[in-house]
């Protein structure tokens, strides 16, 4: 089935967009994610080929190449409408002028990454885990990505991980049990690289499994190869955080690759941020977990919008992701309801942030609402050594009203 994204608006079903623009492109090569990788959209005269751009995306264009590159692979090109410039997928991939527009908040590190690497490339800001950036470079590029300062070779900053030194820095810090593989994407790497990596961690007695953060399903499905899964299977109990923000972007060939992911026993848990023209809407939101569900993929965690540097007219309101999780929950399966998280920042972690259920706790009783409004009072142990939730106005007839 060939389909644009135009004739596809709402997302709910699974179509193929192959091959799209790339209608000379053999199956055989459509098929290889090398040659997706070779074939991505880079220049401002690529993407005039195919889309008519807004005079913000053309602006944008231009200054990006000090800021973010711009890549895009084929597969995720074919989601983006030629004549739709607020498209919710072309706002993630396609630079605009507001990349450069600068807010008060805006942060280069909003994380606070930097501040907790004890050696280059590895970042210990938790107690049991590290992140470890592997490489700055991506199949396509996120306009709001939180590393846009090390990510796709162009920005303030370079990453220069050194491998060996990390490796050793973990050998040493047994309080290490969990290791995320991150960057940039380790899945760009060939299985032989990737396989060096995963096999050299999985021989450190401590560290009880692998994660890898990864937006290739989504952007290179093709990637996704039978042999590739054979290889992940071999370093079992490792886990995948995918990273979808729009249904549009499940398409078949990303269904088919999750599942094949999912068949080789890696479990798959999905990381969205909000963004605002994209998936800031309970439909949206609603339809995106229910098709993650549908390829085997939890629906994990909903970002806040990072305070990354250019991200100001991506960024949306907290009070619209506790709306958005306060429409979810209850009123569909508890699988398909993220939890919404701040990385608080300067490198606080993340605080998750949920609508208010508690209305009173003390040590006689804890007053809860449930998604329907309804109060419901629930007796406590009296244990007076607990930290109970900070009392809210509250009157006894609530619970008969």
């Amino acid at each position: 089935m060939n389909a644009f994204a135009s004739e596809n608006g709402d997302g709910k079903e699974f179509v193929s967009h192959a091959p799209g623009y790339w209608s000379d492109a053999t199956q055989e090569l459509w098929n290889d994610w090398k040659w997706q990788l070779k074939n991505r959209i880079t220049t401002l005269g690529q993407l005039e080929r195919h889309l008519e751009l807004s005079d913000q995306e053309r602006s944008g264009v231009l200054l990006s190449g000090d800021k973010l590159a711009l890549a895009v692979t084929p597969h995720f090109f074919n989601l983006l409408p030629a004549n739709e410039p607020d498209d919710p997928i072309r706002r993630q991939v396609i630079p605009r002028i507001e990349e450069t527009w600068g807010s008060p908040y805006d942060m280069a590190d909003p994380c606070g990454e930097d501040s907790h690497m004890p050696v280059p490339g590895l970042v210990h800001r938790y107690p049991d885990r590290v992140l470890f950036l592997v490489t700055d470079r991506c199949a396509s590029y996120c306009r709001y990505c939180t590393r846009s300062r090390v990510v796709s070779g162009v920005g303030e900053q370079e990453l220069h991980t050194n491998f060996e030194e990390a490796f050793r820095y973990l050998e040493m810090h047994t309080e290490v049990r969990d290791v995320l593989l991150s960057g940039g994407d380790a899945l760009i790497f060939s299985d032989d690289r990737l396989e060096k990596v995963l096999s050299r961690l999985r021989a450190i007695p401590h560290i009880e499994f692998l994660r890898i953060g990864t937006r290739v399903p989504i952007f290179l499905p093709q990637r996704i190869t039978p042999e590739l899964c054979a290889m992940l299977a071999k370093y079992h109990p490792l886990w995948m955080s995918v990273h979808v923000n729009h249904p549009r972007e499940l398409t078949i060939e990303v269904k088919r690759a999750l599942e094949r992911l999912a068949n080789a026993g890696v479990p798959l848990g999905n990381q969205s941020v909000l963004l605002a023209g994209v998936n800031d809407d309970v439909e949206t939101m609603k339809t995106l977990v229910h098709k993650l569900l549908m390829c085997r993929v939890r629906p994990y965690y909903i970002y806040q919008c990072d305070l990354i540097n250019g991200s100001s007219h991506l960024r949306t309101s907290v009070a619209r992701g506790i709306e958005i999780i306060e429409s979810l929950r209850g009123h569909t399966t508890g699988y398909a309801v993220p939890q919404f998280v701040i990385d608080a920042p300067g490198g606080g972690g993340k605080v998750p942030i949920n609508p208010g259920y508690v209305l009173y706790h003390d040590n006689e009783k804890i007053v809860i609402r449930n998604y329907e409004g309804k109060i419901f009072e629930y007796p406590e142990t009296g244990n007076e050594n607990v930290q109970f939730a900070p009392q809210r106005e509250y009157h006894d007839e609530y619970l008969y009203s």
